[in-house]
């Protein structure tokens, strides 16, 4: 048995106390693989932001809001853990600085400056242990494959899925699997309740079992 940590869903950064950016990820990818761990046998625990399905019983679910949160939750757990799968989508930028109170019309433009947030699997993958494994996800819009090979070596992917926008907020979603050092193993195409078993099962064959 595997002790496996899945990140899901989205990450909100606040702009004022009522407004935020976000994405439309709905977390079903991660339930999905979730579901398929569990069903294998592993232990799993699910870093989640704000999302509106249910994950499976059995899972742990630690709820987050912000990308900052995810990674220090990551960070405390991943040492406990055989690997890790990186399915959520946390935002990439946050605002450079929060109003206190909430922003008020006042006719003229609004500007915004934002910052880069950390990189949650990028971070993991630079602290993994001989012994641990990590699997990153892609979304992509062009040069699509390149970027996820160049992804996949800065964030010490063993294993990377690419796919691209339609996959957010779907029940469905088209998927192309690369095993390090950039191979394509696979293009899976379906539900992503099929998909997370079918994606699991390459899982369970490339890492944790050949650990």
């Amino acid at each position: 048995m595997a002790k496996i940590l899945l990140t899901s869903g989205p990450t909100r950064q606040y702009i004022d106390p009522v407004r935020f950016i976000s994405n439309a990820s709905s977390g079903r990818m991660g339930a999905a693989l979730a579901s398929a761990a569990l069903a294998a046998g592993h232990e799993v625990t699910i870093i989640s932001g704000p999302v509106e399905i249910s994950y499976p019983d059995g899972a742990r679910v630690v709820s987050v809001v912000t990308t900052d949160e995810m990674l220090e939750v990551a960070q405390k757990l991943f040492p406990e853990y055989d690997g890790v799968i990186g399915v959520a989508a946390p935002c990439d930028y946050k605002p450079s600085t929060v109003a206190k109170q909430k922003i008020s019309k006042t006719g003229d433009k609004l500007t915004l400056s934002f910052v880069e947030t950390p990189d949650v699997i990028a971070t993991l993958g630079a602290t993994k242990t001989v012994t641990q494994w990590v699997v990153g996800f892609a979304l992509e819009t062009d040069d699509v494959r390149l970027r996820a090979l160049r992804k996949m070596v800065a964030k010490n992917c063993d294993l990377l899925i690419l796919n691209g926008p339609t996959a957010i907020d779907s029940t469905e979603n088209e998927v192309e699997i690369f095993l390090k050092p950039g191979d394509i193993i696979a293009q899976l195409h379906g539900s992503k309740i099929e998909l997370g078993r079918q994606i699991f099962a390459m899982i369970e064959k490339h890492l944790i079992s050949a650990k």
